[in-house]
């Protein structure tokens, strides 16, 4: 049967993040991929200049229809922007009887706000706790741990602190930093680093998007979690090594690049 994979995200009109960039993950893991949107942007690889969002009763509809005609296998969220989103979203998270995989999307590339700080306190309240995998950037782990998350030792203590709201697993990201782009996965009590060489490029617009949305598409699909991320971030930096070179500013990501191993079989209902 065919895996299928939920995003409900924001939608970027370049393509490069968001929804569009995670239907495109999903496509390129072979899931059928399904989005509910919960914000619009106006923006291209230099610039974010508008944002509206969708009422969350609109967004529930959208997921109810969703739900209740082609369930997924596993579900993922980008950027909500509101706490009544968050709230809203939260009351049916609750009853997900698959992996949900939470990217707390707080900036985007370009510096713009993407998550009030009003917001904060519900994604931690009401959305964590609900969420099989939680995925912060080094800037979204120190605003949710309220310290610097600037070393491994670090990040590290931010793992353990985040996975104490709720989660069940966490994976903080460090490929922004200069010198490696270690990732930390901190999983029940265990600590699992992934290392590689930090790739020089312009071409990240939607990196982070890209990454939990592998995970998630392989999440649908029966892959266990460690290598899940793993070949997710082999497939982020071959993404990144093959980027288009679009736009004038910091470009999209190359989303039909090689997945890596063999794809697991997906194990459903036929």
């Amino acid at each position: 049967m065919q895996a299928v994979a939920l995003t409900i995200a924001g939608s970027d009109p370049s393509g490069g993040a968001g929804l569009q960039a995670d239907l495109k993950t999903f496509q390129q893991h072979q899931v059928y991929g399904e989005s509910v949107v919960t914000l619009l942007t106006v923006q291209n690889t230099r610039t974010v200049s508008a944002l509206e969002f969708v009422a969350p009763p609109f967004i529930l509809a959208q997921l109810d229809a969703v739900l209740e005609d082609i369930p997924p296998n596993a579900a993922k969220t980008g950027a909500l922007g509101r706490a009544d989103i968050i709230e809203a979203l939260a009351s049916r998270a609750a009853r997900f009887p698959f992996p949900l995989v939470v990217d707390p999307v707080m900036i985007s590339k370009h510096g713009v706000a993407l998550l009030a700080d009003s917001a904060v306190e519900a994604l931690v309240r009401r959305l964590l706790p609900h969420a099989f995998l939680v995925t912060p950037n080094l800037a979204e782990a120190s605003r949710l741990v309220g310290f610097p998350v600037d070393s491994r030792s670090a990040m590290e203590r931010a793992a353990e602190g985040i996975a104490a709201m709720g989660p069940r697993h966490v994976l903080i990201k460090a490929g922004h930093r200069s010198s490696d782009a270690m990732d930390l996965l901190w999983s029940e009590g265990r600590v699992t680093a992934f290392a590689g060489q930090r790739i020089l490029s312009t071409s990240t617009h939607g990196t982070g998007c890209t990454l939990s949305a592998a995970i998630t598409a392989r999440l649908a699909r029966g892959e266990e979690l460690v290598t899940a991320v793993a070949l997710a971030r082999e497939y982020v930096r071959a993404a990144i090594r093959t980027a288009p070179q679009l736009g004038g500013g910091q470009g999209p990501v190359n989303h039909g690049a090689p997945t890596g191993a063999p794809l697991p079989r997906h194990h459903g209902k036929d």
